[in-house]
């Protein structure tokens, strides 16, 4: 599993995170509500839909695949990863997790 110290530092204006070892990953939590996950590349990707995942779309950002290892089958998740601008001011990284949490 990847060293989530930094994200939970990151994300600590939200509120209580906490995290779980899930999805391959780990899961992080706000006040109990999931809204990213980080796997073993260490990238943490912000569970969105509607409105953020159509914006980090537009910039480039990356949507999170998972692979069937029963048929090579590539299944898409609504899971987009955090900008490179946003590990380094919390601001906006908090900015984009709070608009995950409202979409969910």
């Amino acid at each position: 599993m990847p060293d989530t110290a930094f994200y939970r530092d990151l994300f600590e204006p939200l509120g209580t995170i906490t995290t779980r070892n899930m999805m391959g990953g780990t899961v992080f939590y706000a006040d109990g509500r999931l809204f990213a996950t980080v796997h073993g590349d260490g990238r943490l990707f912000l569970r969105t839909k509607a409105a953020l995942a159509e914006r980090l779309k537009a910039d480039g950002e990356t949507q999170l695949t998972w692979t069937r290892p029963s048929d090579g089958h590539v299944q898409a998740m609504g899971y987009w990863s955090l900008p490179e601008a946003a590990l380094e001011d919390p601001d906006l990284a908090c900015a984009l997790a709070r608009e995950a949490l409202a979409e969910a």
